[in-house]
């Protein structure tokens, strides 16, 4: 009997976990990951690099729109419990009590911003504030802020932020720990269905500000049918792969001037980026994407991509290039050879969350240039991953396409965790904070 390749993989899956981990704790920093591989296998320092040949050919669709999510149980951390870190790396509270702690960011000055979406409102922490530390409100009754970017970039007069149904700006000035004046709104009436968390990103000319809008669905199924003539006028209109009806201007990176004036499509076919960063000292807007969710376990691989003016990476019609989403069998042909193939691949369903280059000297110098990814972890697959946080490697100012685990050991059982990594940021003296939405803790990592 002929068994395919993949089935193999599955049914030797045990054997390859078990040689990953062995091999994990004996060198690190040479440890395959596969892309079936699961949380068994976490451990600072295993090493993945997934390419579209390691990655199942055939699928078996569930409902587009259906769920087979099985949630996760979230518990309080064992006392003293803190994540894994590589050797040679410190971890500690730094901060605690949040409800839904997401996006860090650090203003110029060194300050520390944080979007606590759960209560609606932005904090801050001072530059020098050690565990452990205590915030201030710097604004409030926000629908779930999220994305927070700074303006002008070296010694801003505004901080901008991006909460679900609207970006808005708040005047400020270097120290600033309260807005020092009333919220002005840049965009309005964004609509909030499904996918919520907007991220922002300023040019590096500082002219232009780019902002994440996720889709409102799993796959986009509930548009309606329309003409070719009807689909070439509205993409003429909008720009390429630009979904319509309730998908309108949604899973898509969008760019607007800093007064919200002039706004328009910037890259499309993101089902959700639900992280912006420009690369440092370039023109490069980076993305990380939460893909769908129907193909089974293995499929769609999350990523991260270089987003360019006009680039279609593919939801709902097609995903890694020319790869058809079965729900949108033969319906853009048309599509097909425009699709961008991201740059980094990820395990499916890891729920990427948020990504930071490191910039600093306090870490090895093998650090400088890499970009750190929180993983907030998967529901839709049997055997669980993300729930933490990787570094992607870079060689000069390109990604590899491997990336390894950095933070790690949030999991008691496949069912049970204690935390999962939402936020990354580096701060003025190289550490890296990361947030944990499950417990409402913000984590700080040194080098020893």
């Amino acid at each position: 009997m002929h068994v395919p390749k993949f089935s193999i993989l599955l049914l030797h899956a045990p054997l390859i976990f078990a040689a990953t981990l062995a091999h994990a704790q004996a060198d690190a920093t040479r440890s395959p990951g596969m892309p079936t591989s699961d949380w068994r296998s976490d451990a600072p320092g295993v090493r993945y690099h997934i390419k579209r040949s390691d990655l199942p050919t055939t699928v078996t669709p569930t409902d587009p729109e259906g769920s087979v999510a099985g949630v996760v149980k979230v518990i309080p951390p064992s006392p003293g419990a803190l994540p894994k870190v590589p050797e040679g790396f410190a971890v500690e509270v730094f901060a605690s009590g949040f409800k839904q702690p997401r996006t860090l960011r650090v203003a110029p000055n060194g300050d520390i911003f944080l979007s606590e979406s759960g209560t609606g409102r932005v904090l801050v922490f001072r530059a020098n504030a050690s565990a452990p530390a205590k915030p201030e409100v710097f604004a409030e009754n926000l629908d779930r802020p999220y994305g927070i970017v700074f303006h002008p970039a070296a010694d801003p007069l505004y901080v901008y932020v991006a909460a679900a149904n609207q970006v808005v700006r708040y005047p400020y000035r270097s120290g600033n720990v309260k807005a020092a004046g009333p919220a002005e709104v840049v965009i309005d009436n964004i609509p909030t269905k499904r996918h919520w968390t907007r991220d922002l990103a300023l040019s590096r000319d500082g002219k232009r500000l780019f902002v994440s809008i996720g889709s409102a669905s799993n796959s986009g199924i509930s548009m309606p049918e329309m003409k070719l003539e009807e689909i070439r006028a509205h993409e003429k209109a909008q720009s390429r792969g630009a979904p319509w009806a309730e998908e309108e201007s949604r899973a898509m990176v969008r760019v607007f001037d800093l007064q919200g004036k002039k706004l328009r499509n910037y890259a499309t076919g993101l089902r959700n980026c639900s992280g912006l960063v420009m690369q440092p000292g370039t023109d490069n807007l980076w993305c990380v994407v939460n893909e769908r969710d129907h193909l089974g376990p293995f499929l769609v691989p999350d990523f991260m991509a270089r987003v360019k003016d006009g680039d279609f990476f593919g939801w709902p019609w097609y995903y890694l290039g020319a790869n058809e989403d079965p729900a949108w069998k033969g319906k853009r042909p048309d599509l097909k050879a425009h699709v961008r193939v991201p740059e980094v691949l990820f395990q499916a369903h890891s729920a990427v969350l948020s990504v930071a280059f490191y910039d600093h000297t306090a870490f090895p110098a093998e650090y400088r240039g890499d970009a750190f990814v929180a993983m907030h972890g998967s529901h839709s697959r049997p055997d669980r991953t993300g729930y933490k946080v990787v570094r992607v490697r870079m060689k000069n100012g390109n990604p590899t396409g491997e990336y390894e685990d950095f933070m790690t050991g949030f999991f008691v059982d496949n069912d049970t965790v204690w935390g999962r990594p939402t936020g990354v940021a580096v701060t003025r003296d190289g550490a890296l904070l990361v947030s944990d939405d499950a417990n409402g803790t913000i984590f700080r990592v040194t080098r020893k």
